[in-house]
């Protein structure tokens, strides 16, 4: 690793100075240890790039009938489609290309994109619910509510989940976390979406009416993200 580095070091200064003796001064190294590292340099076979294959040409073409076909197009039928576009290869070429790009257009297909979630002080409230215990022989529901930059969380044991006891909830929840932030985010629930006209989704008046009561806007997360 070292002598690579001072190779390195000795073509970087040559390719300056132009000047062996110049060069060995400059890195304390022997005039011949410049000359014969910059010699092996230009001796140097060029380094090879990939070799083309007969399918380069017919890439873009293959790409687009395995997305037309959603991934399920055959690589025989692929085959037939190129072939009347002149192509000379064998079936067994045609197989590997398409299996290579099958696979490239599942992995883009499956790819979700994320960003970070950057949210300022008091700006949002996120809630959900979970499994809570057994009280007296019932099964409670657990409100988790967590005020997103500074992670500050309220958990409450409920008996259901039902219209009355999720506004309690965020009645309680504001009092617990001294304010009132600007949005809130949960997942899709009847208590907030009630239905989808043309994708755009329909609140239910109730929890509109309380949260405009509080001057703070409900938000929803993508259905089943």
């Amino acid at each position: 690793m070292q002598s690579s580095r001072r190779s390195q070091k000795i073509l970087a200064r040559y390719a300056i100075l132009k000047n062996a003796r110049a060069v060995a001064d400059e890195l304390n190294v022997s005039h011949n240890t410049v000359l014969r590292v910059v010699r092996a340099h230009a001796d140097a076979p060029p380094a090879r790039g990939p070799r083309p294959s007969i399918t380069d040409a017919h890439r873009g073409f293959i790409k687009e009938l395995i997305t037309n076909s959603g991934g399920k197009i055959r690589a025989d039928v692929v085959h037939e489609a190129l072939l009347d576009r002149g192509f000379e290869g064998s079936q067994r070429t045609t197989r590997r290309i398409v299996a290579t790009l099958k696979q490239e257009y599942r992995l883009s297909s499956s790819r979700r994109a994320h960003q970070p979630w950057v949210t300022a002080p008091g700006k949002w409230l996120q809630y959900d619910f979970g499994d809570g215990p057994v009280v007296d022989g019932k099964k409670t529901v657990l409100f988790v509510a967590w005020v997103a930059y500074s992670r500050f969380r309220v958990v409450f044991a409920l008996r259901n989940r039902k219209m009355t006891t999720v506004l309690a909830a965020l009645d309680r929840c504001f009092r617990a976390i001294g304010g009132v932030p600007d949005f809130v985010l949960t997942d899709n629930e009847k208590t907030v979406v009630v239905g989808r006209h043309a994708s755009l989704p329909e609140f239910n008046p109730t929890m509109e009416s309380f949260m405009s009561h509080y001057r703070v806007s409900i938000q929803f997360c993508a259905p089943a993200d």
